[in-house]
């Protein structure tokens, strides 16, 4: 089997890659059968030269490749027919901007297995960048807090030559004693929590947030159970809650009495409610003055989200009485970072992260010749939409 790592194509450029140099020499050396080439790439985090001097081959034609692993959307004319390929799509949640990409699929006869569809028998995800989305994501709210209120001057990640010295820059701020909301627990929400602790940011329970004032910062996690409630009066239940997300309706706003800085990093369906409404922001009874959406779904779980931001600008203001954006850290509006590639700008890290996941769990699956964990991450093939994606037909008339 002969695997391409392609170029990034997408524009703004994404400098991740599937693997780095070293895991590629790893796994040519596991399986002998597999010659993994990579097309040149003059952004990418890891240089050609990096590859080259590992005696990995630079191919600019990867036509005869079998498989071609990318991260980003593959812009539609630059997919080559019959191909398998893996990358995020970005596609079943029929996101309009990609529907031109789903259909040329098709029409190229591509087998398109997601990353983001890579599950186990459960439905839960096998791998994704949701860790340093929450690490990154986490010190962007820090940085934007640090700003709308003058108390210190954090430099960016992607600034920052890497992880270690981005945490460096704790050792010499100090968070005053704000109420830190976080939603989720998962991946993405994992390193949100690695940031809190290096930041020593202590815990609470949801009682004593909701009650107490401290004379620290302090952070409370909400789960799907805290942040929802039926309509109907009874109790919640997580399973008939992801069945039924349009029967419940949110818990957030007691939170949003109390909170400085929200930070959200949790999954949300379109049928689930928004954690609060452009109504309910209004209020002078609202307090979140700094939201780190992390999840980002414009228009989507926080309604303040109007647009995503980039990795150079990450921030922008938006007025809750006029609903419209403004220039950022103005004392009417509430500060909206929404960065939609977080993980890009921790790219070696991330990547390597991502690399060591393809290998555990994934990489013999992808050179078996069936694989039911393969398969059910399969969208497109031959032409058509697998069965499990055919909810998908509408999208791609």
């Amino acid at each position: 089997m002969k695997i391409a790592l392609i170029r990034e194509g997408k524009i703004p450029v994404d400098t991740r890659v599937a693997f780095s140099p070293e895991q590629c020499v790893w796994l040519m050396n596991k399986y002998p059968e597999l010659q993994i080439v990579v097309q040149p790439s003059s952004f990418r985090c890891f240089k050609d030269e990096e590859y080259s001097s590992e005696g990995i081959v630079l191919q600019e034609d990867i036509s005869d490749a079998d498989v071609l692993m990318g991260i980003k959307e593959v812009p539609k004319e630059q997919l080559i027919p019959e191909k398998k390929y893996l990358f995020f799509s970005h596609t079943i949640k029929k996101q309009p901007h990609n529907q031109e990409l789903l259909k040329t699929i098709l029409k190229k006869k591509i087998q398109l297995i997601d990353y983001e569809c890579l599950v186990w028998e459960n439905g839960e995800r096998i791998l994704g960048f949701g860790f340093f989305a929450g690490i990154v994501g986490t010190h962007n709210g820090f940085l934007t807090y640090g700003n709308r209120y003058k108390l210190f001057d954090l430099k960016p990640a992607y600034k920052c030559a890497d992880y270690d010295e981005m945490l460096e820059q704790y050792k010499h701020i100090k968070i005053p004693p704000i109420k830190i909301a976080v939603t989720g627990t998962g991946r993405v929400a994992r390193g949100v929590f690695e940031i809190l602790e290096k930041l020593n940011i202590r815990i609470v329970s949801v009682q004593n947030y909701l009650t107490k004032t401290f004379d620290e910062p302090v952070f409370v996690v909400l789960n799907t159970s805290q942040l929802h409630e039926r309509k109907d009066g009874k109790t919640f239940n997580r399973e008939d809650f992801h069945k039924h997300p349009e029967q419940y309706e949110s818990a957030f706003l007691p939170f949003a009495k109390v909170t400085n800085l929200f930070i959200n990093a949790i999954y949300w369906s379109p049928k689930a409610p928004q954690f609060f409404s452009k109504a309910d922001m209004h209020s002078p009874d609202f307090k979140i003055k700094v939201i780190a959406d992390i999840t980002c779904d414009v228009n989507g779980s926080v309604p303040s989200t109007i647009r995503d931001t980039s990795i150079e600008n990450p921030v922008f203001g938006y007025n809750p009485n006029t609903e419209t954006e403004e220039t950022p850290y103005q004392p009417q509006g509430i500060d909206i970072m929404a960065v939609s590639n977080l993980p890009n700008e921790l790219p070696r890290e991330s990547s390597c992260e991502f690399g060591d996941k393809l290998i555990e769990y994934v990489m013999e699956e992808l050179i078996e010749h069936e694989s039911n964990i393969i398969e059910r991450a399969t969208i497109a093939k031959n032409g058509k939409l697998t069965s499990k994606f055919e909810y998908l037909n509408d999208y791609v008339l």
